[in-house]
């Protein structure tokens, strides 16, 4: 399980998307993540997936990290895409029983299926691209407009990362404790749906009690460092933006605009 979880890892590598400020890789995927819901038509959906693609090729990812990413929501897109096929009325091309598939619900399934992809691979490549410190710094430089209405800022930014970064971890454990029951006879692939899901409550206590131990461990291990964040905290290594990436940042504020622009007249 833990080989098909790739979310919150962060893959050290000498490319210009690794190098790009981490401030900036934070906007510009929430700013992607926007343009990809105003994405409406095959032109700016075939743009929105070649600029991802450039991204993916210059970050030096592999695919099939990526394509790994998206394995545990392979279930989620086809059950959507099943929903929006039988339930959205339109011109119907097939019917049977209660069931009537359209030629509208087959496009808005396809458009679904497709922006829960790249919503997906353009989340992991940030993960993929920037260490923990550098996405928590990322978050806390953004949020930081939030301090004049007393928002605890670097708590939530801290915490932010944290939970990214034990997702692989909670994954392993998860594979671990499963290996384990099936040690002593469990067995998780057999019967029917219900009874698989059923086999699965032992593992969610062990799994809640290390959780809870190792969040226990890095309160004391934070504690014993004495860290306590808020603004006098230092870095060891600041968030300094390049000209290169005021130039990446523009063009493709630019880029991610006309595809908007595109998506709203249904191109």
């Amino acid at each position: 399980m833990q080989n098909n979880i790739t979310l919150g890892q962060y893959f050290p590598m000498n490319s210009p998307v690794h190098r790009l400020d981490a401030r900036f890789k934070l906007f510009l995927t929430i700013f992607f993540i926007v343009t990809v819901f105003f994405a409406d038509g095959l032109l700016s959906y075939g743009l929105v997936t070649l600029v991802l693609g450039g991204v993916i090729a210059m970050s030096k990812i592999p695919f099939s990290m990526i394509l790994k990413s998206l394995k545990p929501l392979i279930i989620i897109i086809l059950f959507t895409a099943i929903l929006n096929i039988f339930y959205t009325k339109g011109t119907p091309l097939v019917s049977f029983w209660i069931f009537k598939i359209t030629y509208e619900g087959i496009v808005v399934a396809f458009k679904m299926g497709i922006r829960i992809i790249l919503l997906v691979a353009g989340s992991s490549l940030l993960t993929y691209t920037t260490s923990p410190i550098m996405l928590t710094d990322a978050m806390e430089a953004l949020l930081s407009p939030l301090k004049v209405f007393k928002v605890p800022v670097n708590e939530l930014a801290m915490m932010m990362s944290i939970a990214l970064r034990f997702i692989p971890t909670l994954m392993e454990e998860t594979q671990k404790i499963m290996n384990a029951q099936k040690a002593r006879g469990a067995d998780f692939e057999t019967g029917s749906l219900i009874s698989r899901a059923k086999a699965l409550v032992p593992i969610l206590v062990p799994l809640f009690v290390s959780a809870f131990r190792r969040a226990d461990d890095l309160a004391m291990a934070m504690e014993s460092r004495c860290y306590t964040g808020g603004d006098n905290r230092t870095r060891l290594k600041p968030l300094v933006a390049t000209g290169s990436d005021f130039v990446i940042l523009v063009g493709c504020i630019l880029v991610f605009s006309g595809i908007i622009v595109l998506g709203c007249f249904g191109l």
